[in-house]
């Protein structure tokens, strides 16, 4: 605001007049007005850092310190029978008075939520089961999976779809690029399949933080408001949602938690995609997307064939299957060699298909 800056000067000015006319230190005009000056940048600053704390917390200090200030009168005043000429009594008035309403101002500020209207009408509501909130992010929305995992109804409570992010969804969804748009039309899809499944309570929620800009911190003042937790894939935003204390499930960690665990010497079927880096080797690719990189398998491609696990790779970017296809009328018994250790560079060669096939059949060809 504007007229802050002159507010503040026209009140250094009268801090200073009234020292200046009034001199309550024996010690010169200029010195009164320096102390003058010194106390009124005290105050300003102080002013200052009362605009940042939220005004609930300043009423809850102002209401601590009146309750903490009675309750110091009432005692000293119930001390009525003791000698108040006597240092030790006076010391022990001065404490209460001090004390008591120094403890209602921290108290009151530090517990100032209170006052909030939500708050207050949560006090008079019937004690009952709290609702959880699932507060669901943008890319969590566009990624689709959120879908299946409420379809099978492990899912429980309110999923919270924030306005913001509908706006940002909607913004990807007109946008230029037609992967985007794609992308966002994907996911206003999803939010309507969710919306239209029996047995999960969707809601919209209108509370928006105007003075917030990004989503991501958005979404979790949100959380914090709900005392909810955020539903997200994003790697980042489940970094900074748990520095700031808020809980969030990662669909992520959930489809790592669910893949199936497989042991060196297995049999298992699998469908080779393409060839592999190494000589004579295929690869192909589990229902949830794990390679498995198979020796003597490279003219096998576009068939499904039986393999022994020969070892398990666990890296940062997921799992990694080797395997060896032993042909009708080999020697099964013999031990397969160990799988070679590849580097990112080899992984990133292999690649990813862009969707996941099926391990038990090819996937028919569109023309």
């Amino acid at each position: 605001m504007t007229w802050f800056p002159l507010a503040r000067v026209l009140f250094v000015a009268a801090v200073a007049y009234a020292a200046a006319i009034l001199q309550p230190v024996p010690v010169g005009v200029l010195a009164n007005v320096g102390l003058a000056l010194t106390l009124s940048a005290l105050v300003v600053f102080f002013e200052a850092r009362l605009r940042e704390t939220a005004i609930t917390r300043i009423l809850g200090a102002l209401i601590g310190c009146a309750i903490g200030l009675a309750i110091a009168h009432t005692i000293v005043t119930d001390l009525f029978w003791a000698d108040n000429g006597d240092r030790r009594v006076e010391f022990l008035h001065s404490f209460a008075l001090i004390v008591l309403p120094y403890l209602g101002l921290v108290l009151g500020g530090k517990h100032g939520e209170w006052l909030e209207p939500a708050r207050l009408v949560s006090l008079f509501r019937a004690t009952g089961p709290l609702r959880r909130y699932k507060i669901l992010d943008t890319s969590v929305i566009i990624d689709g999976r959120i879908a299946d995992v409420c379809e099978t109804g492990f899912v429980d409570g309110t999923l919270v779809i924030p306005q913001f992010v509908l706006k940002e969804l909607q913004l990807v969804a007109d946008s230029a690029d037609s992967l985007k748009r794609n992308r966002g039309r994907r996911g206003l899809d999803i939010l309507q399949k969710i919306q239209k499944m029996s047995g999960v309570e969707v809601a919209i929620s209108d509370v928006d933080f105007p003075d917030i800009r990004e989503v991501d911190l958005k979404l979790i003042e949100l959380a914090r408001t709900l005392q909810g937790k955020i539903v997200t894939n994003d790697f980042n935003l489940n970094k900074v949602a748990q520095l700031r204390g808020v809980e969030v499930l990662n669909v992520n960690d959930l489809a790592n938690s669910l893949k199936p665990v497989v042991l060196p010497g297995e049999i298992m079927k699998v469908f080779i995609l393409k060839e592999g880096k190494e000589y004579n080797q295929g690869v192909a690719y589990l229902d949830d997307g794990t390679m498995v990189v198979v020796d003597n398998a490279r003219r096998l491609i576009s068939k499904t064939i039986e393999i022994v696990v020969t070892s398990v790779l666990q890296t940062t970017a997921g799992k990694m299957i080797f395997g060896r296809y032993i042909e009708a009328g080999a020697p099964a018994a013999a031990a397969p060699p160990a799988a070679p250790m590849l580097t990112d560079r080899d992984r990133e060669e292999n690649g990813r298909p862009q969707r996941v096939r099926s391990a038990a059949a090819p996937q028919p060809q569109q023309t």
